[in-house]
């Protein structure tokens, strides 16, 4: 009985073991044990973006970078570049470079640069005679903004008063220039015009106005250079080469070529009829800078087809045959072409009927010499008119009488010097 009650004591204690066992392991996983997120099975993310089949990854950018203008090789156009004595030259520059507003292009002319039969006796400042510019600008209305805001004496009253957006919408009329004029810079008298790089390398290929261009046949000094207009200008240059080539005979001397080119802007010029302007400005021009208008145009002879003239010789030759003046009739500029086109219909088969025929039909004409003068005359007398005029505009009443005069005393001038030569 003992045994039986031993044994029974010994389960009940296994149970409360059993029992406590269990309650300790139940408290134990709730209260103490610390539960860890299940690991991820996707791989990490990455900074790369997702592809998506609706928004397909966009090109990779690439910056852009400015291509450089092409540059002209450092010997085109050295026939342009012509030399004058180191004291004008800096006087020279040192007014363009005295003005604010942005000049691309500018260039030097008249008898302020290079020496004219005529004004040797006129070496004092108060008699030297004034130096004339041309500059060319990419936006006229704001380059008159700032020179109006730096030189308004410049410019006239009622073109102050009227804004620059006036003085631009009167210098696009033909043939597209402003000149102010009479003004005193660095103790010295100047005139300039001031006309667009469009305006001005349009005229020097197609002679549309030819008041631009004509002044360009002549000696100048290039102050400040651009690609695109020295480009223009060779043209121009070429272009004055042939025509002139064209109205002279079979063999002449080199001042007679120059002045044959000399005398393209005089003509229908209306100065040139009324006493406003030197009657022998063409022979005072060409007697005095012969060496420069040799430079201008003598290497680009050489590469004119038919024309004969040595490097040291002042005789020129060239092959007058129909088709030797048609080749070069054929590149004359776009308007001077279109007046002779229209002189030539109704004299003979049009030129759709055979074109080769056509160009050695005029080409062979006696009259063409005639034909082309009377032509330029019509080209330059709208536009030279019209920028007499505009004159007064730009000028004002009293500079522009203080002008006039000055032409007349040139033109009297001139004509007591070639009765006196």
């Amino acid at each position: 009985m003992l045994s039986t009650t031993r044994s029974s004591a010994r389960r009940a204690s296994a149970r409360r073991i059993q029992c406590l066992s269990r309650s300790l392991t139940t408290d134990s996983t709730t209260s103490q044990t610390v539960l860890t997120p299940p690991l991820s099975l996707s791989k990490p993310e990455t900074s790369k973006p997702r592809h998506s089949r609706l928004h397909p990854r966009p090109r990779p950018t690439v910056p852009h970078q400015r291509q450089a203008l092409p540059t002209l090789p450092p010997s085109f156009g050295r026939n342009q570049v012509l030399p004058v004595p180191d004291s004008t030259r800096a006087l020279l520059e040192d007014i363009v470079g005295s003005f604010e507003a942005p000049i691309r292009y500018a260039f030097a002319y008249g008898s302020g640069v290079f020496e004219q039969a005529g004004y040797e006796k006129q070496k004092d400042k108060k008699d030297r005679p004034m130096l004339d510019f041309i500059f060319a600008v990419t936006h006229s209305d704001h380059w008159h903004s700032i020179n109006m805001q730096q030189h308004p004496g410049h410019y006239p009253l009622h073109s102050r008063v009227l804004g620059s957006s006036f003085v631009s919408k009167t210098q696009e009329l033909s043939p597209g220039l402003w000149f102010n004029t009479f003004v005193p810079m660095k103790g010295v008298n100047i005139k300039y015009g001031v006309t667009t790089v469009d305006t001005l390398c349009a005229d020097l290929l197609n002679w549309r106005t030819l008041y631009l261009a004509g002044r360009m046949h002549k000696p100048l000094r290039i102050i400040k250079d651009d690609a695109r207009v020295r480009l223009t200008q060779q043209v121009n240059l070429t272009s004055a080469l042939r025509t002139a080539l064209l109205m002279l005979p079979e063999s002449f001397t080199q001042r007679e070529l120059f002045s044959a080119i000399a005398g393209i802007s005089y003509s229908g010029d209306p100065r040139m009829v009324l006493p406003a302007e030197n009657r022998g400005k063409v022979e005072n021009m060409v007697s005095r800078q012969e060496d420069q208008f040799r430079e201008l145009y003598w290497r680009l002879a050489q590469g004119l087809p038919g024309v004969r003239w040595a490097a040291g010789s002042k005789s020129v030759e060239q092959d007058t045959s129909p088709h030797a003046r048609a080749a070069h009739l054929k590149k004359l500029p776009e308007e001077l072409l279109k007046h002779v086109h229209q002189r030539a219909e109704g004299r003979g088969p049009p030129r759709e009927a055979d074109e080769s025929a056509y160009w050695l039909r005029i080409a062979g004409d006696k009259e063409l010499p005639s034909i082309l003068d009377s032509e330029i005359t019509q080209i330059v007398r709208y536009p030279a008119t019209v920028q007499s005029l505009k004159g007064i505009v730009s000028a004002g009443v009293a500079k522009s009488a203080r002008y006039s005069v000055a032409k007349v005393s040139k033109w009297w001038k001139g004509t007591s010097f070639l009765s006196s030569s």
